[in-house]
């Protein structure tokens, strides 16, 4: 759906030294939501990720369409797929254990204060934390997005074809 308004044109290349011609996507189109409207509280509802939920997952459940996934993705600024949104238990894991090795999940990551700050081991009131806990904890931010809300859905989309 999100490519499916991007206008077309005709590219030339060569395969195997013979000249051909096809109708392609112009993907280099940039749409993002305007600021204004990720800066307006009373347009979004902030929405926390469930275990397992992917964009078209969350699309489906607030819009109706998983064919609006791009809209939770452009609203959110959050353009890789993979990275941008929280793991699920299993996979973030099975990332865990290949980032840092079998047997090293709970060995010491670094050390924070009292506040929350990175310091040094032997700093006073140092407490470790876990490659496990940083993991999870990094995961856990990726959590909470916003949505516009789905009475607005129409104008995004209106907008959007304006854009493009």
């Amino acid at each position: 759906m999100y490519f499916k308004k991007f206008p077309k044109f005709l590219y030339d290349f060569k395969i195997n030294g013979e000249n051909k011609v096809a109708l392609v996507k112009d993907i280099t189109q940039n749409v993002r939501v305007r600021t204004q409207i990720l800066e307006n509280i009373t347009l979004y509802d902030e929405y926390d990720i469930r275990d397992g939920e992917t964009p078209e997952i969350i699309a489906e459940k607030i819009y109706g369409s998983p064919e609006y996934h791009w809209v939770v993705m452009l609203c959110n600024q959050r353009f890789d797929y993979i990275n941008d949104f929280p793991l699920s238990t299993y996979n973030l894991e099975e990332h865990i254990t290949q980032k840092y090795g079998a047997g090293n999940e709970y060995n010491t990551h670094h050390w924070i204060d009292t506040n929350g700050n990175w310091v040094h081991e032997g700093a006073s009131g140092a407490t470790s934390v876990s490659n496990y806990q940083y993991e999870d904890d990094e995961n856990e931010k990726k959590r909470r997005i916003k949505l516009i809300s789905p009475e607005l859905l129409q104008t995004i989309l209106k907008n959007f074809k304006e854009l493009i």
